[in-house]
């Protein structure tokens, strides 16, 4: 796999930097998160093909033990706000003179810098200050989060992981680690890099009037007949928008057929739209134009993913070993690569600490100081849950 061999400590948190080190094991690196003490199951499928060790940072001993972790390792995850490590006196420059090759990231909300940095805040702020949030709504409405995707996993944790890798690819050159300054906010905005090009040329105008947000009446969603669901409309060139007007039976109305880019005459086209999508299934509307280029497609619920003609001749969703859901589906890798293609690990969720007797001994601590930081309630060891037959 393309990530075998990297070491990876993961700092435990909330999703964004999970789903960095997910990324990292599905493609063959070796992730063990670090965990505060305390059992149970960590209940999280970002947390799959990993190992848990649990320390507790608050003892000097704990904090002992994972620096010399981290003369081990290849990349740290860091989940805090800024300062939490310096506090715990393992701030980058400690780590870094510990172990020169380390990548250490630190993937935060708002950055390691700027008057907002030691702020609380979730998805849904970071992506408001961005200036991605405003662009995700309707002309004159609220705007709408979508749920914590842009935010958390992409303009964070996707983006962290590509800081990663971008710092090992660069190591390799070098022999040198450095610091990954990873913010929510700084990702967020800069996946709208191309909306900001365009609000210079002077095509991006008004929230909620514009082509790609939702002004189009060819660039939306619509309700089908009944309780059957929605449809997704995409057909922006003129030849996919001939064949969804052709399909929706509207090919002689010039109102509709000749005047696509007519903003003017945006609002009856979709009233005509929605008239036409209401009368017919969404079943129907598939059978209509699944295999043509009217950039028509069903908007399909969680439970409809799996078994969706494209996606299962793709296996886009794989079966799970879970504690907590033996066998259930959750997205394959991505993206794909040819020789060295990622996997969903087999190794199912841990126990919180599950791993801690095994990884301590595979960095040299003795049997004898892993009993003597266990009695010094700096690490804490759990045997492994009993794993439901699929």
């Amino acid at each position: 796999m393309a990530l075998k061999g990297v070491k990876v400590l993961e700092l435990a948190g909330l999703a964004p930097v999970p789903y960095a080190g997910l990324i990292l094991a599905d493609f063959g690196a070796e992730v063990t998160r670090v965990d505060r003490l305390g059992g149970g199951a960590l209940r999280d499928p970002l947390s799959r093909g990993k190992r848990s060790v649990a320390i507790n940072l608050k003892t000097a001993e704990g904090r002992a033990t994972l620096l010399r972790l981290v003369r081990g390792a290849d990349v740290l995850l860091e989940p805090f706000r800024p300062g939490v490590m310096e506090r715990f006196g393992l701030g980058p420059d400690v780590l870094l003179a510990a172990n020169p090759r380390l990548v250490f990231a630190r993937l935060t909300g708002w950055g390691q810098e700027g008057p907002y940095k030691d702020m609380a805040g979730h998805d849904i702020n970071y992506i408001a200050v961005s200036g991605a949030l405003g662009m995700v709504q309707r002309e004159g409405r609220r705007p709408h989060p979508p749920v914590n995707l842009l935010g958390d996993f992409a303009g964070g944790g996707m983006l962290c992981a590509m800081g990663v890798l971008l710092a090992l690819l660069e190591r390799a050159r070098s022999g040198k680690g450095q610091v990954v300054d990873a913010a929510m906010v700084d990702g967020s905005s800069h996946l709208a890099s191309f909306l900001w090009g365009f609000r210079d040329m002077g095509m991006w105008g008004e929230a909620g009037t514009n082509m790609l947000d939702g002004g189009a009446p060819f660039y939306d969603c619509y309700r089908c007949k009944g309780d059957s669901g929605f449809v997704a409309v995409g057909a922006i060139e003129p030849q996919f928008f001939a064949l969804l007007v052709e399909g929706l039976g509207l090919q002689d109305d010039e109102d509709v057929a000749q005047a696509q880019m007519d903003r003017d005459g945006w609002p009856a086209m979709r009233a005509k739209f929605r008239a036409a999508f209401g009368a017919r299934t969404r079943g129907e509307w598939q059978r209509l134009f699944d295999g043509t280029d009217a950039c028509v497609t069903p908007v399909l619920q969680m439970h409809e993913v799996a078994t969706h003609p494209h996606n299962a001749a793709r296996a886009a969703m794989a079966p799970l070993l879970s504690t907590s859901a033996p066998g259930a589906l959750y997205p394959a890798p991505a993206p794909r690569l040819s020789r060295t293609p990622g996997a969903a690990a087999p190794r199912p969720e841990p126990e919180v600490g599950q791993h801690t007797a095994e990884v301590l001994a595979a960095a040299g601590f003795s049997g004898a100081e892993i009993e003597e930081l266990r009695e010094k309630n700096a690490i804490a060891i759990a045997r492994p849950p009993r794993r439901a037959k699929l």
